[in-house]
Parts: C-alpha cells; sequence; structure tokens
C-alpha cells in the first residue's frame, strides 16, 4: 500500500513514499514520509491536506534533505484519510499518534492555525512528543468565548448545516476569506469538510482554558511559538503568552504572512530545532 518516488539527481528532495497508517480505532491515515532522522510530523489547521498544501509540502521536502524524517498527513476526512461518523478529538488525536508511528515512533509536532491546540493536546496526553513547533496559534480570545464558539459549531454540525458551521467557523477570520470560500464553485465541498473541524475546535477550547487556568504548565517538552513578520493582531501576543505558560518556551518571528510561513526559512528554523 505505498507508493515511491525518488529525485532524479544529487540536488533533488528526499525521496518520498506515500504510505497509510491505522489508528487504535481503526482509521486510516494517508501521509508523504520523506528523509531519515529524528522525526517531525506536521498538523494542519483547519481545512488543509496534502494536495491542496504546496507549502507544506516544500518545507517538508528542504527539512528531510537536512537530516529529519518528515510526515505530512492528510487528517481524518481529508483528502485520501477518508473517515466517517463524528471526527471529535480524541480521534484525531489517534490519527496523530499513528503519523507519529510513520515517522518512527516519536517526532516534533509542527503545527499551523487550530492544528497547534492539537499539537499541544497530543503532548498534554503523553504522545511521543519530543518538541512543538506552533506557527500562530489562535489563543487570543478568551476561554469562554471560545467555549460558546466551539459550542455553536457543534450545534450547527449536528444539525446538519454544514455550511452555517463553516460560516460560524470563520466568523473571526478575515472577511475577505469567507467570502472567497462563498463564492468558488468548491464552497460546497468545503462546506461538507467542515465535519474534520469539529477536533479544532474542541482543541482550541481545551487550549484556551488550559492557558488560562495554568494547566499548559505540565506540557513536558520544549515549545517554540512563531509568529509571521505579517499576522494578524493578537497573534504575537497568544505566541508570548503560549511561550511563557510552558515550563520550556521561546517565541520568534520569522518570515511569513497572510497566517502562513516561508518554506525556507521555516526549514531551516525547524531543522535547527530538531536537531538541536
Amino acid at each position: 500500500m505505498t507508493q515511491n518516488t525518488t529525485g532524479g539527481t544529487a540536488a533533488a528532495p528526499a525521496s518520498t513514499t506515500t504510505t497509510t497508517g491505522r489508528t487504535a480505532r481503526g482509521d486510516r491515515i494517508t501521509a508523504d514520509v520523506r528523509g531519515s532522522g529524528p522525526g517531525v510530523v506536521f498538523v494542519a489547521g483547519a481545512g488543509p491536506f496534502r494536495a491542496v498544501d504546496p507549502i507544506t509540502t516544500r518545507t517538508a521536502e528542504l527539512l528531510a534533505d537536512a537530516g529529519t524524517t518528515t510526515v505530512v498527513f492528510d487528517r481524518l476526512g481529508r483528502g485520501d484519510s477518508p473517515a466517517p461518523g463524528r471526527l471529535d478529538l480524541d480521534r484525531e488525536l489517534d490519527a496523530v499518534a499513528a503519523a507519529i508511528d510513520l515517522a518512527g515512533g516519536s517526532a516534533v509536532l509542527c503545527g499551523h492555525s487550530s492544528g497547534c491546540a492539537i499539537s499541544l493536546r497530543a503532548a498534554d496526553q503523553g504522545l511521543p512528543v519530543t518538541g512543538l513547533v506552533l506557527w500562530e496559534a489562535p489563543l487570543e480570545l478568551g476561554a469562554e468565548e471560545t467555549r460558546a464558539w466551539a459550542a455553536e459549531i457543534e450545534r450547527r454540525m449536528d444539525a446538519g448545516d454544514l455550511e452555517g458551521a463553516t460560516e460560524h467557523f470563520m466568523k473571526d477570520m478575515p472577511p475577505e476569506w469567507l467570502a472567497g470560500a462563498k463564492a468558488s464553485p468548491d464552497w460546497p465541498a468545503i462546506a461538507a469538510s467542515v465535519v474534520s473541524q469539529r477536533a479544532d475546535a474542541q482543541a482550541l477550547t481545551w487550549a484556551t482554558r488550559a492557558l488560562a487556568d495554568g494547566g499548559l504548565a505540565g506540557v513536558p517538552v520544549p515549545l517554540l511559538a512563531l509568529t509571521g513578520t505579517e499576522t494578524f493582531p493578537g497573534m504575537p501576543e497568544a505566541a508570548a503568552r503560549l511561550a511563557a505558560a510552558v515550563p520550556e518556551g521561546s517565541a520568534e518571528t520569522l518570515a511569513g504572512a497572510e497566517h502562513s510561513w516561508d518554506p525556507e526559512p521555516m526549514a531551516a528554523r525547524l531543522a535547527r530545532f530538531v536537531l538541536a
């Protein structure tokens, strides 16, 4: 159940193996695995998967060339990781554990956006996580506000109102993002995929509460909170709070804009973190 693609020149990226893993609950995840060395697993936020995320793919290629094993996987209910039923946080954490297995049994987690909260919860729950690199964790809102936001998303999902759930998930994002999504011919598919974001909403509810009440003090691994040089209001402050909330935390700014990073400097910074 694997497919191998190997670059043809010395300057080409490390070879890529597209493979599958199984979670403890029997869900299947599909992942691209590259390189050899300490493991790094990329945990996407709301929406992205391998086929539509060239930035993460390029970062993983560069990082694999630096001497690591990188895993980019489709989260449950996305891309090539189909999963019916209720995709809650516990089920997603099982998928993260399966991705860590593909990385060699332990890994640094690189979370993006709400994937940061899932990564934090994975470390908190004792998964074999060796470090956390978190890009623009959206923890700027208060715990109660986040809880109410997440509860409304789940209410709309459970009522079958997937478009409404998507709109509510995106309500605090730049309005042009939602307008662009609704104007796209892919809008029905975008709305249908919101079922995979229940885990994001639940993880953000937990993370904002843990950030407020000191619950992150037990996170047992080094954490690097990153924000882009061009970012949204509140993100740098949230990164600083996050770094201060864990025993081994730091916060930095790195090249990036529109809630995303530049692959080359991100890969270089990840390599320093992982190989230190």
